[in-house]
């Protein structure tokens, strides 16, 4: 009973925040419809047997829009599965989120349980929980991707450190580590890039530890490889396709504007709106502290050396977040989409669990429990408010599985050659605006649009649809040339079609280079199949 009652307490304690996600309807959020909206979009492809949707039919007033490509996936999936087995949208939304508290409790344990002993590691666990910006991405920003996002990041840690650690089973950990690396991006793509230089330390730090460097440093560039070219069919794409958007011009210099001050960093209050409080929080505070004596005093130096790799992480986080950093800001247009630099806030809600953990770690065995109840106390206590929703929003799941009156963004994947956001719905999927036509039937589906017309004269035709790369249109199977830049019909489709009846095919297509992200993520996929399969025969043949 002993043993069994820390991990009890752990795992109550990891669902006490999740209570409010029980109440019916969603929690009223600053995202949260919006996500619920762009779900529906992505559950209307798959139902169509589209694999990786990219296009939103029923978005942006319904004349579509391209934010699917360019919206991390794997929340989307995720909910999609759990509103396939007859979930609604709301509460499979709110599932995830649950998942995505819960569970990143346990990652950060499993993977701190490898260096610090196991009551350190479950407190490091609940720290990466119980921290305010944990809180304001669930109950006030409602932001679904970078909540999930937490959960990967310690599972690719700990898929490192066991390559690096475990003597026997390294094959096994490159596939879990690259599912993992490529989860974490596909779940929230802008903090995966907050990251990643964590990770690249934390691969250096371990090679350098190492007795056998070879083989770490191999399987380590697998892990990354692999990853990133199990999730290329949405990074390459979003990266190299945002081109084709409003992105540069609209995130330009937004971020000038939403810096946070040192001060706010050490207190702010609780707020649901724009306002919200950008506090680390005290006990993380304690952690990066508390671990400085650590880094003076501590004899065995590879602790040493994590520890100020943590801290030094810690500060850069910091540092990008008040407007003294406003000159690299300025320099690096990739930084500016992230568009809020409060967003590195995500950076100290895993040192801090990371930290805390090697505090109580360092503890005398004499006062270690104390330690661990005051620990627990305080923040129960000083996080109480903010596990709360401030209303509940109720709406059938018409709303969002019909036409949308919004983007669901604030115009930045919006096609260049667009306006950026539409302000009503269109007359008609398809407007005859020149010569004389008529369209007999209409037959539409999320990516492609089949209509039936008879052309009395040369006529005009207008696809109420945004263009983007990809969509084509066939009359009579036959590909013809598309207007999207007029300056009248800004960003939609137009066309000419002859005298007489035709069959108009408009669809949604993939580019060359979508093909071919496609095609590296089926491949990496297949190498980490036959990895698995040569793993479980090698584990197969030991036993015997």
């Amino acid at each position: 009973m002993k043993k069994l009652f820390m991990p009890l307490i752990f795992l109550i304690i990891l669902l006490i925040p999740l209570v409010d996600l029980f109440h019916p309807g969603l929690p009223i959020t600053h995202d949260g419809q919006d996500h619920i909206a762009r779900i529906a979009n992505f559950y209307i492809n798959l139902k169509e047997g589209i694999i990786i949707p990219r296009w939103a039919p029923n978005l942006n007033w319904g004349y579509g829009h391209p934010i699917l490509e360019f919206l991390y996936p794997l929340p989307s999936y995720l909910a999609s599965f759990f509103h396939w087995i007859g979930i609604s949208l709301f509460d499979s939304a709110k599932i995830v989120f649950g998942i995505s508290m819960f569970f990143s409790g346990i990652a950060m344990y499993l993977w701190l349980s490898q260096f610090v002993n196991k009551k350190a590691a479950m407190i490091g666990g609940l720290l990466y929980v119980f921290a305010p910006y944990r809180f304001i991405d669930v109950y006030v920003r409602g932001d679904i991707g970078e909540s999930l996002a937490f959960v990967f990041m310690p599972l690719v840690l700990v898929s490192l450190y066991k390559i690096y650690n475990d003597s026997k089973n390294k094959t096994l950990y490159i596939p879990i580590g690259a599912i993992s690396l490529a989860c974490l991006i596909l779940s929230h793509n802008a903090i995966a890039l907050m990251y990643m230089p964590f990770i690249l330390f934390y691969v250096i730090y371990l090679i350098s530890q190492a007795k056998v460097k070879k083989s770490i440093i191999l399987n380590s560039l697998f892990i990354i490889l692999l990853g990133l070219g199990l999730s290329a069919f949405f990074w390459i794409p979003g990266l190299l396709e945002a081109k084709f958007t409003l992105r540069n011009i609209v995130t330009k210099g937004v971020y000038q504007g939403r810096f946070v001050s040192l001060f706010s960093l050490l207190y702010g209050p609780w707020s649901y709106h724009g306002n919200f409080t950008t506090q680390l929080g005290i006990l993380q505070w304690i952690a990066y502290i508390g671990t400085v004596p650590l880094l003076i005093f501590k004899k065995i130096s590879k602790e040493r050396i994590f520890i100020l790799i943590t801290l030094l992480y810690t500060c850069i986080a910091i540092f990008l977040m008040l407007s003294a950093s406003d000159f690299i800001w300025q320099r690096i247009m990739l930084l500016q989409n992230f568009q809020f630099p409060w967003r590195f806030l995500a950076a100290t809600v895993f040192t801090g669990a990371v930290l805390g953990a090697i505090l109580i770690n360092a503890i005398p065995k004499k006062i270690e429990n104390f330690v661990i109840a005051a620990a627990l106390i305080a923040m129960l206590i000083l996080n109480k408010d903010y596990w709360h929703a401030q209303g509940f929003l109720q709406r059938s799941e018409s709303f969002f599985t019909g036409v949308y009156d919004s983007t669901t963004d604030t115009g930045e994947s919006a096609p260049i050659w667009s306006v950026r956001f539409m302000e009503h719905r269109p007359k008609a999927p398809i407007e005859v605006i020149g010569g004389n036509a008529i369209v007999n039937s209409i037959r539409l589906s999320a990516v492609k649009h089949v209509y039936h017309v008879n052309a009395i004269t040369n006529a005009q035709l207008l696809e109420n649809t945004i263009y983007f790369p990809g969509w084509q249109v066939l009359v009579d199977n036959a590909r013809v040339a598309v207007e999207f830049q007029s300056a009248v019909n800004r960003g939609l489709i137009t066309f000419f079609v002859s005298p007489g009846p035709h069959t108009i095919v408009v669809k949604y297509t993939e580019t060359p280079l979508r093909f071919v992200s496609d095609l590296i993520s089926g491949v990496t996929l297949g190498i980490l199949i036959v990895i698995g399969i040569f793993t479980m025969r090698k584990g197969k043949e030991k036993k015997t």
